[in-house]
Order: C-alpha cells, then structure tokens, then sequence
C-alpha cells in the first residue's frame, strides 16, 4: 500500500461564502507575513486588511494562535498532498530509503520555512509548536515495512525515527539558538544528518539471528 491512511482527516464541510472567507483571510495572513512579520498580525489588522468585519475573523480563528494554527494546517495537508500523489522521491515511485530520506529532508524543510507560523500558533501555556506528527511516525511506519529490513520492532523503530525527526527538532526550533542556528545553515546540516541516519540504517540490513550451539 503506498497511500498510508494520515490523521489530518477530510476537510469540515463548510457553506460556499465560508470557504470563500477562509481562503480569503488565509491569502491575506501570508501576504501580511510576507510584507511585515507574523508579530504585526492581528485579529483587527487582518480584518481591516481583509474587509471583513472583526467578528467574521473571530468567529473563523477564535484567537490570533488560531489564525496560525489554520495556516499551518492548510500547509500541513499541501505537505501531506506532495507525500501521498507528489513525484518521486518524496511522492511514489522511488525505493523506500529513498523517500525516507526525501520525506526527511523536505520536512525538516517544511518546518523550517513555517517557523515563524509555528511559534505564533503555541498556546501561552505549551512548551512547544503545535504540529501534526502523526502523519510523519504512520509515514516512515510504511516505508519500513516496505523495506523489510528485519528489526525487532517496526513500530518501536518508526517511533523513535519521527520522535528524532519531529520532537527534539521542534523543541529546538523553538528556543532562541535556532534563529542564529538558521542563518548559519543550520536546516540544511539537519537534513544531512537525517540522510545520514537513514543510509545507515539501511546499509545496516536485515539482522543476523543469533548462532545457534555448535
């Protein structure tokens, strides 16, 4: 199977005029991220740029963490799109290392470009960016099981991988280093050190048994 079942789940059935509103204000947010920063983006600012009544915008978003969280989910299912139907390596049609290593690299990409969208979508109260991560452990899940290298623990294995890929890569981007990190090339030594992992991995192979009594 080449299309894993992912927990972004189908879009809420919405009326015309408030799909038409959604797209509206999520244009708008990235045009005014673009032009000055996720810290000038604010419910009023948006709905005077967006003309449309601050009531409008509340009652899409609820908060300003809310105007993030449905941009970063609007990029998460574009994301999502480019796994499951995209071109190889990253879509189907390439080996299974070959898109793990894909799907690393442009992931750590993904999180990297949406870093100011991240951290503008944390709650007061959450240590860290709110992003989906169980599409990234049932993703790699798949591929090794497509691999068939033989490890004790498939789903133990895939764990860990998303765990290093999503959980300490987002703690990270979310402290101060990561922006002097950024300007140093810090995203693209992360997605080396994913490739890295993965070739070894794989040039590992299946494990040996134990020898038996001579």
């Amino acid at each position: 199977m080449d299309r894993p079942v992912v927990p972004l789940g189908r879009p809420r059935t919405e009326r015309a005029d408030a799909k038409r509103n959604r797209l509206r204000l999520l244009a708008v947010v990235r045009e005014m991220l673009e032009e000055c920063g996720a810290e000038h983006v604010t419910m009023d600012a948006l709905a005077e740029r967006a003309g449309l009544g601050k009531g409008t915008v509340f009652r899409r978003f609820g908060s300003r963490a809310g105007i993030f969280k449905a941009l970063l989910e609007e990029e998460a299912r574009r994301f999502q799109e480019l796994v499951l139907s995209g071109p190889p390596p990253l879509g189907p049609g390439a080996g299974p290392a070959e898109r793990l290593i894909a799907y690393g690299r442009v992931r750590i990409g993904f999180l990297t470009d949406n870093l100011a969208v991240a951290r503008a979508a944390m709650d007061r109260d959450v240590a860290a960016p709110a992003v989906e991560v169980d599409m990234t452990r049932l993703h790699i899940r798949m591929l090794l099981g497509q691999a068939d290298l033989g490890v004790r623990d498939v789903e133990g294995l895939a764990l860990q991988l998303s765990a290093a890929l999503e959980g300490p890569l987002l703690l990270y981007m979310a402290s101060p280093q990561a922006l002097t990190d950024a300007r140093d090339g810090g995203a693209m030594r992360l997605a080396d050190a994913w490739q890295d992992l993965v070739e070894r991995l794989f040039r590992a192979g299946p494990e040996q048994p134990p020898r038996g009594p001579e």
